[in-house]
């Protein structure tokens, strides 16, 4: 589970304080699909880089499965980030001159995962999202849904209990979108539990739960339960 209770952020420069978050309360369930939608510079990625543990929070309660990550040092959030949490980008973040078994496996390398179980997972994963026979090729190689599927297949790897997603469809034709939202349903029905930020309706109308963020704060909270129609105010 993800709580966050009155979370702000603020950016302070020597002229100006700007409040990206205020009081921001929020509460995400194990299994849960979200979409975050809002205007741009409404807040909606501060909210995932908090999340995601990538920047520090100005005041306010942050736990994650119970543990208070404001209490945590550099070294035990980095720690807590690479147990629960995976993070897909718009812009794929691969390494270029990797091929795509070894842009997976790089992140578990890095944990100490050893040989048999690093190939265990990245075969598993590339399996997952349809590009097992392409482990040897180039990110350039592939097309912007197929690097997509890459960095999704690298996120998994790490057997998160939280994807968060930041505008993963962004950079992607519509067809493609669909595609990589398809792919994102199938594995939140295996149990994994989703945040995704997005500037697309139609995107964020298929997740089960949407919220809105507006100048730093819910402004809008959406429950579908197989009725869009239904809705819960916040």
């Amino acid at each position: 589970m993800l709580t966050m209770n009155k979370i702000n952020k603020i950016y302070q420069t020597d002229m100006v304080q700007t409040h990206a978050l205020r009081d921001f309360d929020l509460q995400v369930n194990e299994g849960e699909f979200i979409a975050v939608t809002g205007p741009s510079g409404s807040g909606k990625t501060t909210f995932l880089n908090i999340a995601g543990m990538l920047e520090p929070f100005s005041s306010g309660q942050y736990l994650l499965d119970g543990v208070d990550v404001g209490r945590l040092n550099d070294n035990q959030r980095a720690d807590l980030r690479n147990q629960k949490i995976g993070y897909i980008f718009q812009g794929f973040n691969l390494i270029p001159d990797l091929n795509l078994f070894e842009n997976i496996e790089v992140p578990l390398r890095y944990r100490g995962i050893k040989a048999a179980e690093r190939k265990r997972r990245v075969e598993q994963r590339l399996e997952q999202v349809g590009l097992a026979s392409r482990a040897k090729h180039l990110p350039q190689q592939l097309s912007g849904g197929q690097q997509q599927r890459v960095a999704i297949a690298r996120a998994l790897a790490g057997e998160p209990r939280f994807l968060l997603a930041d505008e993963p469809t962004g950079n992607l034709d519509s067809l493609m979108a669909r595609q990589v939202m398809e792919l994102l349903e199938q594995i939140n029905r295996e149990g994994a539990t989703i945040v995704m930020v997005t500037h697309d309706p139609e995107l964020a109308r298929r997740a089960p739960r949407n919220i809105q963020v507006v100048d730093g704060q819910l402004a809008d909270f959406t429950l579908y339960q197989g009725n869009p129609a239904a809705a819960v105010g916040a």
